[in-house]
């Protein structure tokens, strides 16, 4: 024991490191509190010195849970609070009324004169959360915040800690950021080697019960490591192949999960954070089934958290992503009626995230990614060009404020290079040549800076063939054949080099075969011969995406194409 009156030998009276006085609406961080102290281990180097040399604080009373057999209130909290080695307040605007904790207090400093009162600050301000006997005669008590907005959790329990075995501060903190030091380098070091996502998974059915809600947390932590911030560092160097494994195993956790009523809320939010990731693989491998099924996964998943709260800007984020990647999914498979209802829906969450999201970055980005989803919808499906081309403005009018309010983040460039991108093909429908290339030559401008700036990135080099392969289109459409040529060789040239460092990546092949085609439609103006070679190069490409991919529907469009313009060179 750290601390007390020394007990007089025979065992009538418990002995406490501190008794928790607290009001009934703050029983939760109350019970919180107690397990965390009655658990926690001093640093070897700190041990208080005593006839055990004890490195745990010991027992901790809280009022509601110990009273057990005592013959009447009133002498269970004399017996507990003269036990006892400190006092510990969990202060709330509920406490400051309460009259029983006010009566604890008085008692404490009655009994125990001498020893500390610590004030556990939990909900509202100090000024309308400390009790008055707290702060009777100008008293200024020792406090610990707990509350996010203050401490935080983990640095109050150490300053109580500190209070209650009287312990510097500093020592404390340093030997709780050496520990979560190794914690993170074992994290790390695991993540390394997909398999031990399996053996964590393994730990939820052997571990004991009150261990399985943490063994969870563990494991799904780290699967989330892996297929977020791993995954991340895995795409920009082209190498997506090795998540397979990973997709699978954490897809079949998933799957098990049954009821999402009975998970967490923070369980919920990882699970679809990661179907999000995993579904982001298959559609980019082609496996647009397993993509959708994930997606829609991911949507229940984001619909339960908005269902509970339904004002929660993180959530709106949330419910809104899963919008987006199933109208996304729909489109793929050519399913309108799917895309169109999400994709409105994504529209209707923007917009609420608008309203309501402090981070006005994110708000304005969401609401130009909705915008420009409609200005897609309203140019391929519905054709109503005029539409289109105003649901691209706004789309970039919104991105370039949240560009402006958060302007070293790549993704708001990269959305907003997207928007012109889509801006270009709208004009280029309504025959607008001058200001679709200038449209296609702002978004060149765009990627060109963040491949300056990251020039190893994979994905970035992929994405500065997009304004060439649309300034390509442009001048095709436009007549110029000459230019068409010229512009479809600078895509080739940039994404064969690609195909080579990830040929596994149909996105980037896709492309390639695009690449040809419009060399060979350019071609096929003034040199037939060069024409049929790249025609047969593009048939080529599809005929293997076809080999990797189900999706012939998908590619259908490539064949009619194909056929065509087979047709033109033949003179039919």
């Amino acid at each position: 024991m750290i601390r007390g009156k020394e007990d007089d030998g025979d065992g009538s009276a418990p002995r406490f490191a501190a008794f928790i006085s607290y009001s009934h609406a703050d029983a939760e961080p109350a019970a919180k509190l107690q397990r965390q102290l009655e658990r926690y281990k001093l640093p070897k180097n700190v041990v208080i010195s005593g006839p055990d040399r004890e490195r745990r604080l010991g027992a901790v009373f809280r009022d509601r849970d110990d009273l057990a057999a005592a013959p009447s209130l009133s002498d269970a909290i004399n017996d507990a609070l003269n036990a006892s080695g400190a006092l510990i307040i969990i202060c709330s605007p509920d406490a400051k009324k309460s009259r029983w904790v006010n009566e604890e207090i008085a008692l404490f400093r009655k009994l125990q004169p001498d020893l500390p009162i610590l004030a556990a600050l939990v909900r509202g301000l100090p000024e309308e959360s400390f009790p008055d006997a707290l702060t009777a005669g100008g008293v200024e008590p020792l406090a610990a915040d707990l509350r996010e907005e203050g401490d935080g959790w983990q640095l109050g329990f150490l300053k109580v800690v500190a209070g209650i075995a009287q312990l510097p501060l500093d020592a404390l903190v340093q030997r709780d950021a050496q520990r979560r030091i190794r914690r993170v380098t074992g994290i790390t070091l695991a993540a390394l080697a997909a398999m031990l996502v399996m053996v964590v998974m393994t730990a939820f059915a052997i571990s004991a019960r009150n261990e399985a809600a943490r063994q969870r947390a563990s494991a799904e932590g780290l699967v989330e490591y892996m297929l977020t911030d791993l995954r991340t560092k895995l795409k920009g160097v082209g190498r997506l192949d090795v998540m397979d494994d990973v997709n699978q195993r954490a897809m079949e956790h998933y799957s098990r999960q049954g009821d999402l009523a009975s998970l967490s809320a923070d369980s919920l939010d990882r699970r679809a954070r990661i179907l999000h990731a995993m579904g982001e693989d298959d559609d980019r491998s082609g496996n647009l089934s397993a993509a959708l099924a994930k997606f829609r996964e991911a949507h229940r998943a984001t619909a339960e958290l908005l269902r509970q709260e339904p004002n929660n800007p993180d959530r709106i984020f949330a419910h809104a992503q899963s919008e987006y990647w199933v109208g996304q999914a729909a489109w793929r498979i050519r399913d309108r009626a799917s895309t169109e209802r999400h994709w409105q829906g994504y529209v209707a969450e923007a917009r609420k995230l608008l309203e309501r999201d402090p981070d006005k970055a994110r708000a304005n980005l969401e609401m130009g990614y909705a915008l420009g989803n409609l200005c897609d919808l309203y140019l391929h499906e519905n054709f109503n060009v005029a539409k289109a081309i105003d649901h691209c403005r706004r789309s970039i009018a919104f991105e370039k404020t949240a560009l402006q309010h958060a302007p070293d983040r790549t993704e708001i460039s990269i959305a907003l290079a997207n928007r012109y991108g889509w801006l270009a093909d709208a004009l280029l429908a309504d025959k607008s040549y001058a200001e679709a290339r200038k449209a296609r030559l702002s978004e060149q401008a765009i990627i060109d800076g963040l491949v300056a700036k990251d020039p190893r990135n994979f994905e970035l080099r992929f994405r500065q063939s997009w304004p060439l392969l649309g300034m390509a289109t442009i001048a095709l459409d436009n007549g110029n054949s000459q230019l068409a040529a010229i512009e479809s060789a600078r895509v080739i040239a940039a994404i064969k080099p690609l195909t080579i460092e990830e040929p596994r990546n149909n996105d980037v092949k896709r492309a390639l075969a695009r690449g040809h085609y419009s060399r060979a439609k350019a071609f096929a103006a003034f040199d037939k011969a060069k024409a049929r070679m790249e025609l047969a190069e593009t048939r080529r490409l599809i005929k293997e995406l076809e080999e990797t991919q189900n999706q012939q529907q998908a590619l259908a469009g490539f064949w009619k194409a194909i056929a065509e313009l087979e047709q033109k060179l033949q003179g039919k």
